[in-house]
C-alpha cells in the first residue's frame, strides 16, 4: 500500500488515489474498512465486545493523527506534496483507510483492561512503524511488517499484564447457531474480497494447508490432540485472521508461489511455537515470517545493486580500453601522415 508518485518532482497527480499503484487494492481497503466499522458495531451492541464504548473513536482519532503527522513529515523531507492532498475529501478518506482498519482492529483483537493510553500506545506503534521498518520493493520503500500484529505484539511483550480479547469477546451474547452464522458470514465475505480484490488466495491457501498439517504433525510426534488442534480453525478469531489480517495486501507477496510460501511459513512457525509452549504464537509467527521477508527484500536490493553497480564498472572499462586503442590508433597516423612530406 504505497503511492505512485509523479515522474516530475516526484508530486501525485493532482486528484490521484493515494493508494493508488491498484484500484483493487483501494476498492480492498475501502471494503476492509467498512467490514471493521460493521463488525465494531455489531460487537459493542449484540456481540460482546468488553471494550469502553468511547475507545474505538479514541483508537481511530489516534491511529489518523499519527498517519497524517508522519505522511506531512515524509513529504516535507522528500520534498512533495502530502498524499492525503489534491483529491479532496474523497482522497483524504481513501489515505486514512490503512490507519482506519489498523487502529479498529488493534482496539479489537487487544484486551488492556482499563489502561486507555496502553491500546493508544499501540494504534501509534503500529501505524509509524509503516514509516520505520520499510524495504524496497520494485524501487520504491514499502513497509513489511503487518501493522496491527506488529501492534498487538508489542503491547503483549511490553505490557505482560495484557493479552488478546479472549474468545467469548466475539459470541458472548449469540448462541451456537448464532456463532457458526457469525463465522461463516466472515469466512464467505472475507474470502469473496481477498480472491476478487486482493488477489491473496494463494497465501490463504498455504496457511490453511500447513496449518492442518502442523496440527497433524504434532498430534502424531508430541501427542497432541489433533482435533483440539484442527478445531482452533472453526473460531471467530482465526477466521478474522486468515481473512483480514495475515492477507494484508501491503505487507505480503503478490505472485502465487511467494504467496503460498508466505501462508505456510506463518503455519510452520506457528508449529514450532506451539511446540515449544510459548504463547501468541500466532503473533509471533507472523511478525517472524514479515521480518524475514523484509531482510529478504533488502538483501535482493543489495545484490541487485552490487550487480549494476560491476556492470557500470565493466562498461567504464570497457569503453577506456576503446578510448584507449582510438587514442594509440590516431596517434600513429598521424605521425606516419607528418613524415611522408619530409621524406618527399
Amino acid at each position: 500500500m504505497v503511492v505512485a508518485q509523479a515522474k516530475a518532482g516526484g508530486r501525485p497527480p493532482s486528484g490521484s488515489r493515494p493508494r493508488g499503484h491498484d484500484p483493487k487494492i483501494v476498492i480492498a481497503l475501502r471494503r476492509f474498512a467498512i467490514s471493521i466499522t460493521i463488525f465494531n458495531i455489531a460487537g459493542y451492541l449484540f456481540l460482546g465486545f468488553e471494550q469502553p464504548w468511547a475507545w474505538p473513536f479514541v483508537a481511530v482519532a489516534t491511529g489518523y493523527v499519527t498517519e497524517l503527522v508522519f505522511e506531512m513529515i515524509g513529504a516535507r523531507v522528500e520534498g512533495r506534496q502530502p498524499r492525503f492532498r489534491g483529491g479532496g475529501l474523497k482522497g483524504l478518506l481513501e489515505f486514512l483507510y490503512p490507519a482506519h482498519i489498523t487502529s479498529l482492529a488493534l482496539n479489537m483483537l487487544i484486551y488492556v483492561h482499563d489502561r486507555i493510553s496502553v491500546m493508544m500506545f499501540a494504534v501509534v506503534l503500529a501505524v509509524s512503524a509503516k514509516w520505520i521498518l520499510r524495504a524496497p520493493v520494485r524501487g520504491k520503500l514499502r513497509h513489511y511488517m503487518n501493522p496491527s500484529n506488529l501492534g498487538i505484539l508489542l503491547v503483549l511483550i511490553l505490557f505482560p499484564w495484557a493479552s488478546i480479547a479472549p474468545p467469548y469477546h466475539f459470541t458472548e451474547h449469540v448462541n451456537d447457531v448464532g456463532g457458526w452464522i457469525i463465522v461463516g458470514i466472515i469466512a464467505v465475505s472475507g474470502t469473496i474480497l481477498n480472491a476478487k480484490l486482493t488477489g491473496r488466495m494463494w497465501l490463504i491457501f498455504g496457511w490453511l494447508s500447513f496449518f492442518a498439517l502442523q496440527a497433524v504433525l504434532r498430534g502424531l510426534v508430541f501427542g497432541t490432540s489433533i482435533p483440539g488442534a484442527l478445531a482452533v480453525m472453526t473460531g471467530v478469531a482465526f477466521v478474522l485472521y486468515t481473512n483480514y489480517m495475515v492477507t494484508d495486501p501491503g505487507t505480503t507477496p503478490s505472485k502465487p508461489a511467494p504467496q503460498f510460501a508466505f501462508g505456510a511459513g506463518v503455519a510452520l512457525v506457528y508449529g514450532v511455537f506451539m511446540i515449544a509452549h510459548i504463547a501468541y504464537g500466532l503473533f509471533f509467527a507472523t511478525a517472524i515470517v514479515c521480518l524475514i521477508r523484509g531482510m529478504f527484500l533488502w538483501g535482493v536490493h543489495f545484490v541487485e545493486q552490487a550487480r549494476r553497480q560491476r556492470q557500470a564498472e565493466q562498461v567504464l572499462s570497457t569503453e577506456g580500453d576503446r578510448l584507449a586503442v582510438v587514442d594509440d590508433g590516431s596517434g600513429s597516423d598521424t605521425g606516419g601522415q607528418a613524415a611522408r612530406p619530409a621524406a618527399a
